[in-house]
């Protein structure tokens, strides 16, 4: 059998393989051959994705749970402002879960959804 390994488009390394692929789409794009999701396509292709994401209750349990950790602790951080006598403008109050779950910090000591 021939040796097969350093053949063909999955063994060149990640960046000869972007490059190739930039070119195809470029290519059908001004050939007009190219695919674009229309509004309707896009809300189909999230919803079957939402329902593959959903099946595992597992994992949705612990999305619930980060959100409600990040949104306790915002109420938290916002109340001890107030009682302390500081100001606590509506807005920045919930941005403080938000930020913690994009940073992976789960909002409330949890490994956020990177450790999922």
């Amino acid at each position: 059998m021939a040796n097969t390994r350093n053949r063909g488009f999955a063994s060149m390394d990640e960046q000869k393989q972007r490059e190739i692929a930039s070119k195809g789409g470029k290519a059908a794009h001004q050939q007009g051959t190219a695919h674009e999701f229309t509004p309707e396509e896009a809300r189909v292709a999230g919803r079957k994705g939402g329902e593959a994401v959903s099946r595992d209750r597992q994992h949705m349990a612990a999305i619930g749970r980060l959100g409600g950790e990040a949104s306790r602790g915002a109420r938290r951080a916002k109340n001890n402002r107030t009682a302390e006598g500081g100001s606590a403008p509506g807005a920045q109050g919930g941005e403080s879960g938000a930020m913690n779950m994009a940073n992976g910090n789960g909002g409330g000591g949890g490994e956020g959804i990177a450790g999922l």
